[in-house]
């Protein structure tokens, strides 16, 4: 499937900003067998003063933009096309639950895809003991010998159960531990929740970011700009499964209408647009994403 993309986020600032420097991780990546890149545009508003690209050390695109002159606003808009496979064949078998620890321990690889940089507590995903003890409970409704794709898909099936979607309910800074006490929350946070659960029981988890190719309901016309980025996790299920996706808010791994944008262990890692600036008063801001098939 080819999918044209076009991503417009804008900051409007209620006193002018003097200055500023920000980092844009919004580039779809190029992921062999199961994503191609074919263009992308992306273009910043008002113009910059400085403007460079590179690959951060988990592979994704980014580019960095200062201003030095006063503005009351930042838009950054994306335009890209994309091939999405669906890559399910390739899949290799995932390793049992109980194996993992021995093959974490035997790991020597310290690159961007090692599971090692996955296993620990990050900063948006620290060790909370409730999260441990839900995935705990989970994992023992398994029977014995259960692989970690299977324990993936368990406790994506019981937090897509148990966690209310509420577009309303947080905000990006929302810490992970209420969203979990109060059992609602966005796409991000239940993607780090469920990388929290995850590594408690072992299996090494990251965040992807990216966007998500939505239909409308029979009969409904499709709202352009109406969608936003999406989040789901990464699991490591042993040497020949690798690295799978699974979408938590959804309750499915991730398949062709899964567009993937950036690759981090948390949130922090990949975020849209980070960055500083010398400001007073407010902001607000928006964002608006259309996927759009081409060709099948």
């Amino acid at each position: 499937m080819i999918y044209d993309v076009t991503l417009k986020i804008r900051y409007d600032y209620t006193g002018a900003a003097a200055g500023g420097r920000h980092l844009v991780r919004i580039r779809p990546l190029d992921v062999p067998g199961r994503q191609r890149l074919i263009a992308a545009l992306i273009e910043i508003d008002p113009l910059p003063a400085e403007r460079r690209g590179w690959v951060d050390f988990f592979g994704n695109p980014t580019v960095e933009f200062a201003f030095r002159d006063a503005h009351d606003h930042v838009g950054v808009a994306l335009k890209a096309r994309i091939e999405r496979f669906d890559g399910a064949a390739q899949v290799g078998p995932s390793v049992p639950l109980s194996a993992m620890p021995d093959l974490l321990a035997r790991c020597r690889d310290l690159g961007a895809k090692s599971p090692l940089h996955f296993t620990a507590p990050s900063v948006r995903v620290p060790a909370l003991p409730d999260i441990a003890q839900y995935a705990a409970q989970i994992m023992a409704s398994l029977p014995d010998q259960s692989n970690c794709q299977q324990a993936v898909s368990a406790l994506g099936q019981a937090l897509n159960r148990d966690i209310r979607f509420d577009a309303k309910a947080t905000t990006v800074d929302t810490p992970m531990a209420e969203a979990f006490e109060k059992r609602h929350g966005v796409c991000q946070d239940i993607s780090h929740i469920m990388i929290a659960a995850l590594r408690s029981i072992g299996i090494p988890a990251g965040y992807v970011s990216g966007f998500l190719r939505t239909i409308p309901p029979p009969g409904k016309p499709r709202l352009e700009g109406a969608d936003a980025m999406h989040a789901w996790i990464c699991a490591w299920c042993g040497p020949d499964a690798g690295w799978l996706d699974f979408d938590p808010t959804n309750n499915c791994f991730a398949g062709p209408d899964h567009i993937e944008v950036a690759r981090g262990r948390d949130y922090a890692d990949v975020s849209p647009v980070k960055g500083i600036l010398r400001v007073a008063g407010r902001q607000t801001s928006s964002q608006a994403v259309d996927v759009i098939p081409v060709t099948a």
